[in-house]
């Protein structure tokens, strides 16, 4: 009789410990959960927002990505890409001189317009380096990026791709 218990927990032992390394391997190299912190991606993430970032595949212009900071994590969305030419012009982003559109930014272009003034202030026109990314937050007023402090992203800097909100529950969503 003891020597099935023993097998019997034996056997409960190794399910758990290959479930363990699984869990571990799928967090390490596949996705992982993060908090958003701070308004700067209002109102497409907010503060306190539990997020899956999928840490496979590149990014292209618009995804909106987890970046490893020196003493913090940014949230902060794709702008331009190496090699891209960006310029700001009158709250109209443009990138390699075409005319680029930013439907997440509707909200907050009212708000400014309210209050007189801009919601991202105009700068460029000038190149993206190679290997570097140019990140925004989508509340250009409550942001510190690329434009402001963070400088150009490296890509080898990029945790990886926010996919969805699982937290909290009742604003569960894919993430555009």
């Amino acid at each position: 009789m003891l020597a099935k218990a023993k097998k019997e927990l034996l056997s409960w032992g190794k399910s758990f410990f290959f479930a363990l390394i699984i869990a571990l391997a799928v967090r390490t190299f596949l996705f992982s959960p993060y908090i958003v912190e701070g308004s700067s991606m209002e109102p497409t993430l907010h503060n306190q927002e539990k997020i899956f970032v999928n840490k496979m595949g590149d990014f292209k212009r618009g995804d909106i990505v987890v970046i490893k900071g020196p003493v913090e994590n940014y949230v902060k969305r794709v702008i331009a890409l190496p090699g891209d030419t960006i310029e700001m012009k009158n709250d109209q982003l443009l990138i390699n001189g075409k005319k680029i559109k930013e439907p997440y930014l509707t909200g907050n272009l009212t708000l400014a317009k309210q209050f007189g003034s801009k919601l991202t202030g105009d700068f460029g026109s000038f190149i993206v380096p190679k290997g570097d990314l140019f990140v925004m937050g989508d509340n250009r007023l409550h942001s510190t990026d690329t434009r402001n402090g963070l400088g150009f992203i490296k890509k080898s800097s990029i945790v990886g791709k926010s996919e969805f909100v699982f937290f909290p529950f009742s604003d569960i969503r894919t993430i555009k």
